[in-house]
């Protein structure tokens, strides 16, 4: 049998991809203060900023977008997407939203309080930012070998039940519950085995704390599931991921991700203690239950794109092509976060540019390069995402310093992937003529989106 797996899609619409010089991006850059988030898109020539919100949706998704109905209230499309959340995860209660964060923020503004600690694998940055805006602590209890990059380990995304316990016991009464992230964003996109999962909903139990999943991911996390767990190979990922669900008492789900759309989100609870309310914040800052901020047309995509995504065929293919610019860029050299995940490859910034200090922020200094030397978007997830400005004027700094290559779903091909590896290697061989950065500008949450920096 051969053994390349091709993308198992036809294309059937192109959008031209508008060449850029190094001089050109220079200029961009420079006018973009120093962030990639500030760049025009039509400057970049591979879009690896995020994996939320730009994949290629099907033809299906489309057909469902012209059937969409836009009615304000009880359109038959919440209804198709009510039940396709109801058939994947169980939960009888479904809240549509217009994309994740406000999902989190709904559901953290009725069922925590200031003073209050969420326990999780790691937290990402809006759902850091949405506890921390609300005095909540945000606790990331990962395993040890989810903290370092080069530890092979097959679930690395796995929650630290010892240490979930002894928080537990110590300020048990500041849990509201406890989150878990699939897979974990954060940790290089890593997966959390069934066994964990089980085992955290148990120690929760114990203690009469519920747990909500970050659902985002769960079916690339389920297919991992199916490949590295003993005794999951000859399960369909649906079950698999019909089992994370039922193992939790509800979820936040952005439905850019695994669900195949350009935009929307849900929260979905197995029981009412938190509904009423979160219904009411609904209403009163997203939309009507029955649209949640979303056109009755987003609701179909996302119907279909939950569907969709469980093709094994297609996780095979993704999880694969992640596999295969991690495997080239290993082989050149380059310091990657391993075994590769789920959604991207993230490249470990302080191997990359040993030269620079932390104050530098080389992850953030790897991005400008990648940029420069190739038209390639990335985004830092380290010292700048994940650190913060006191108010004394120091900083506090992230324990690594990566940069993410997110995979948009269905959107590029072999021979991009391809490039991007020429691109990486050729930079890693003059990494000592890259320069670090400085913050000029930030904001109090969320800076990287909006900062302003200069060169060190």
């Amino acid at each position: 049998m051969p053994r390349t797996i091709f993308e198992p899609f036809r294309i059937k619409s192109v959008e031209p991809i508008r060449l850029t010089t190094r001089e050109e991006r220079e200029r961009c850059l420079g006018e973009a203060r120093l962030n990639v988030f500030r760049l025009r898109s039509d400057d970049v020539l591979l879009d690896f900023l995020t994996d939320s919100g730009t994949g290629a949706m099907s033809a299906r998704q489309w057909a469902g977008i012209m059937a969409g109905d836009e009615s304000y209230a009880g359109a038959p499309s919440f209804f198709r997407f009510e039940a396709a959340v109801r058939d994947l995860t169980g939960y009888p209660f479904v809240i549509p939203t217009h994309q994740g964060r406000a999902a989190e923020r709904i559901l953290f503004s009725v069922a925590a309080k200031r003073g209050d600690v969420v326990p999780s694998n790691t937290h990402f940055d809006t759902t850091r930012a949405n506890l921390e805006s609300l005095g909540v602590e945000p606790a990331d209890l990962v395993i040890a070998e989810g903290r370092e990059p080069r530890a092979r380990h097959p679930f690395k995304g796995n929650v630290d039940l010892e240490r979930v316990e002894r928080l537990l016991v110590e300020r048990g009464d500041r849990v509201p519950f406890g989150m878990v992230t699939v897979t974990n964003n954060s940790g290089g996109g890593q997966p959390v085995s069934l066994e964990n999962l089980r085992a955290y909903r148990d120690l929760l139990a114990r203690h009469g704390k519920p747990l909500v999943i970050d659902a985002c991911r769960f079916a690339e996390n389920a297919m991992f599931v199916k490949l590295r767990e003993p005794g999951q190979g000859n399960r369909a990922v649906k079950e698999i991921a019909r089992e994370m669900f039922s193992l939790a008492d509800g979820c936040t789900m952005s439905a850019k991700k695994d669900g195949f759309a350009n935009i929307g989100g849900f929260l979905a609870l197995h029981d009412e203690r938190w509904v009423e309310a979160a219904r009411n914040l609904l209403v009163l800052t997203e939309g009507f239950p029955t649209y949640g901020g979303l056109a009755g047309r987003d609701l179909e995509a996302i119907a279909t794109g939950l569907e969709e995504v469980l093709d094994e065929s297609y996780l095979r293919y993704r999880l694969r092509t992640v596999e295969y610019l991690g495997e080239k860029l290993l082989a050149g050299g380059v310091a990657i976060v391993e075994p590769t995940g789920g959604h991207a490859v993230y490249l470990d910034a302080r191997d990359f540019l040993p030269h620079l200090p932390k104050e530098d922020y080389p992850g953030w200094a790897l991005c400008n390069a990648l940029y420069l030397e190739g038209g390639i978007r990335g985004v830092e997830i380290g010292s700048v995402m994940f650190g913060k400005r006191l108010d004394d004027g120091t900083e506090t700094y992230h324990h690594l310093d990566l940069v993410r290559l997110a995979f948009p779903r269905r959107v590029y091909t072999q021979s991009h992937f391809d490039y991007a590896a020429e691109v990486i290697l050729e930079l890693k061989a003059k990494a000592r003529q890259v320069r670090g950065v400085r913050i000029e500008k930030q904001s109090r949450y969320l800076r990287h989106f909006t900062a302003e920096l200069r060169w060190a």
